[in-house]
């Protein structure tokens, strides 16, 4: 979810050998039996961010319910930032720690798995394929699960959940027929409503989402999303971007002189009246914002028609986890039908599945079926497309040209 930071990234990689991912102790995930036995008695460190409590609340659950069935404890690792788990992998490789790392499991995607992936941080191939639950994945039909960010994941990391770019309002101050249904007409609305809408400073996940989206829609030729930056064309690329972005500015929240620290926050201020449109990554966010008494009954979800952002997310093993049996054990039950459901209710986390329903046992569809996702949110047919995801280069280069244009220095 979150980037590693350039300099350290670049420094280290450039004095590390490749280490290969495979290991002769690695659990064999084809025999599961075996991993099972391995695991229990082990301690899982999950380092995933920790700035919800809903979903806080729910990895606490999956904890203990491991606990329970296995005999694996799951230590929540609370970040702020993926990039520091990653660096922490990063720098016991430079030590030479190949085995007993810190790190179990990582909450991963984008540009820290393409990070993690390029310097041979992550737990051989093709595990995530030889889980037991991986028969109920929707691989066939969501092709972000098997490419992250254009990235091939080669079962390198497990899919946990889908997300998809979402804008909410309060249909009590903003009517919804008034509401934006594409970048240009948020500009538009934004500067006819100044100081009514803002996003989180890059590199939060959320703001650099909405710069991709600007991105996405603004960008002469959309097929160089798809490959690195070419740097030679790096200005006139995203030259449309940053015009779009010097335009908005000056009208946001407090003139743009400062931002919402992150998702939570903008949350806060929609519900406290100091903003009318905020966005998230999932569909159901506003509905379980409802449910938790955070936002009023009256907010109402929107999208734009020509596309928004989609990806999946997912979980990793770095190459060196001292706990992988139990990591593969907790990786798994994070794809079963019951913790699937369970997450997809917005009175618990409201997070997209990744499983196919046709490949369900009847109980487990009924149990999805039944669930209430809430007012506000927007049916599967109302979402609109899902934009690709631009390669991880992109985002990396935006992001600095990002601070050093509108960064708090300035």
């Amino acid at each position: 979810m979150f980037k590693l930071p350039l300099v350290f990234a670049g420094a280290l990689a450039a004095a590390l050998a490749l280490a290969p991912s495979a290991n002769a102790a690695d659990p064999d995930p084809h025999d599961w039996d075996a991993v099972l036995e391995a695991a229990r008695g082990q301690t899982v460190y999950f380092n995933a961010w920790g700035g919800s409590e809903n979903i806080n609340s729910y990895i606490d659950w999956a904890g203990q319910t491991l606990k329970q069935r296995y005999g694996v404890t799951v230590t929540h690792v609370k970040l702020d930032d993926t990039a520091n788990a990653v660096a922490k992998v990063l720098a016991e490789k430079a030590a030479g720690k190949d085995e007993g790392g810190s790190v179990d499991l990582i909450w991963i995607n984008g540009e820290n798995f393409a990070s993690m992936k390029r310097q041979g941080l992550l737990m051989a191939p093709d595990w995530t394929t030889a889980l037991p639950n991986w028969a109920y994945v929707d691989h066939e039909n969501k092709p972000t699960i098997l490419t992250d960010f254009t990235i091939p994941t080669d079962g390198l990391e497990s899919p946990w959940g889908g997300a998809k770019l979402v804008f909410f309002h309060d249909s009590a101050r903003t009517p919804a027929e008034e509401m934006p249904k594409s970048s240009a007409e948020l500009l538009e609305w934004v500067q006819a409503n100044p100081g009514r809408f803002s996003y989180p400073q890059p590199p939060d996940f959320i703001g650099s989402s909405f710069l991709k989206q600007v991105l996405s829609e603004t960008i002469v030729d959309k097929t160089k999303l798809s490959q690195p930056v070419t740097e030679a064309s790096f200005s006139q690329d995203t030259a449309p971007l940053f015009d779009y972005l010097d335009q908005l500015h000056p009208n946001l929240w407090r003139g743009g002189k400062a931002y919402p620290q992150n998702y939570p926050d903008m949350k806060q201020k929609l519900a406290d009246g100091e903003l009318d449109i905020i966005f998230a990554f999932n569909p159901s966010e506003a509905s379980a914002g409802i449910a938790a008494g955070e936002l009023p009954d009256t907010v109402r979800s929107f999208t734009y028609p020509g596309g928004t952002l989609g990806n999946t997310h997912f979980v990793a093993i770095p190459y060196n986890a001292a706990s992988k049996a139990g990591a593969l054990v907790l990786a798994n039950f994070l794809i079963s039908p019951e913790a699937q459901a369970r997450k997809q209710d917005p009175s618990i986390w409201g997070d997209p599945t990744v499983l196919a329903m046709d490949k369900l046992s009847e109980a487990d569809r009924s149990a999805f079926a039944a669930l209430d996702l809430g007012v506000a949110t927007l049916k599967p047919d109302e979402l609109g497309p899902a934009l690709d995801e631009p390669h991880p280069d992109w985002m990396e280069r935006i992001e600095g040209e990002w601070l050093r244009r509108y960064g708090a220095a300035n």
